[in-house]
């Protein structure tokens, strides 16, 4: 039965459907000799007829063999269709994307994806995944937003520096940047000591500033709600801060950083080796576009 290929199925059925050999023939496009080669490799490969040929006008009938073969025929024919309808919606971006991020990019960058991912291919399910692991899980998703570089096995495209600003509450300090030493002994907002709060605190300690750390919280909005209370300060990557809308709110003002602290640089992630599919590749060509904004 390894024989049995598609084409002499489909032409089994346009026999049946169309009553003989000839007909078949122009159906299909091909020459009635064609037509009965392909019946008599059905034939040889199911091992008995599955046509009587009673020759002259008369139509050729179907064998009960060859209904068998033409009922199951049929659902091996409606499957192929099935998949290559199913491929080439693939290959034109359909299909499901699983996409792994992190709460700032959440806000900003990231419903502008999927609404250029939407509007491109309308077909497509998009899965999202918030994950603030310190080892993200890029094996589980197709596309992981990181703000750092990861080993094992998992490639890399950087999309721009995040650069960290002092987010103070209004009147706390003079317009324009803020010298470290000014932060010596004051109170501070922060995240836990994990992640990139270390490195934070790591350039306080490096110029000579001691702050009080008062709260920590892990979430940016928890964080920026206590300075609004006048609780602290709190230095966080610009991407909180615009995702929050920070610039625009009359109870924060957000200075520069004297010296700078090194940026947390932001990376797309997947998992290296894994052929991508055109939605894929198409979701870290629009995510490279949108990130020119942040690089300029």
């Amino acid at each position: 039965m390894t024989d049995v290929e598609l084409r002499h199925l489909a032409t089994m059925a346009a026999v049946v459907e169309e009553g003989s050999f000839g007909r078949a023939a122009v159906r299909l496009g091909y020459t009635q000799s064609t037509v009965s080669q392909q019946i008599a490799l059905l034939e040889k490969a199911v091992g008995g007829a599955v046509f009587d040929r009673p020759g002259g006008p008369r139509p050729v009938r179907i064998t009960p063999l060859g209904q068998v073969v033409l009922d199951h025929g049929r659902e091996l024919l409606a499957k192929a269709r099935a998949m290559a309808t199913a491929v080439e919606r693939f290959n034109a971006g359909e299909g499901r994307i699983d996409i792994g991020t992190f709460q700032s990019l959440s806000n900003v960058l990231l419903p502008q994806l999927v609404r250029r991912l939407r509007e491109a291919h309308p077909g497509c399910d998009i899965r999202l995944v918030e994950d603030e692991s310190p080892e993200p899980p890029v094996g589980e998703v197709d596309l992981m937003f990181f703000d750092r570089r990861v080993g094992g096995g998992v490639e890399h495209r950087k999309l721009f520096d995040d650069p960290y600003v002092l987010v103070a509450p209004r009147g706390a300090f003079p317009d324009g940047p803020v010298k470290f030493a000014q932060l010596d002994d004051t109170p501070m907002v922060a995240w836990p000591p994990t992640c990139d709060q270390p490195r934070v605190e790591q350039a306080f300690a490096s110029n000579g500033a001691a702050p009080r750390i008062v709260f920590r919280a892990a979430g940016n909005e928890a964080v920026l709600s206590m300075v609004r209370a006048g609780i602290g300060s709190a230095v966080l990557p610009r991407l909180v801060v615009d995702s929050a809308a920070a610039l625009t709110d009359e109870a924060l003002t957000v200075h520069e950083l004297v010296p700078e602290v090194a940026p947390r640089e932001i990376f797309l992630l997947w998992q290296a080796g894994r052929t991508q599919s055109p939605l894929t590749e198409r979701a870290i060509a629009i995510a490279v576009d949108l990130a020119a904004v942040y690089r300029s």
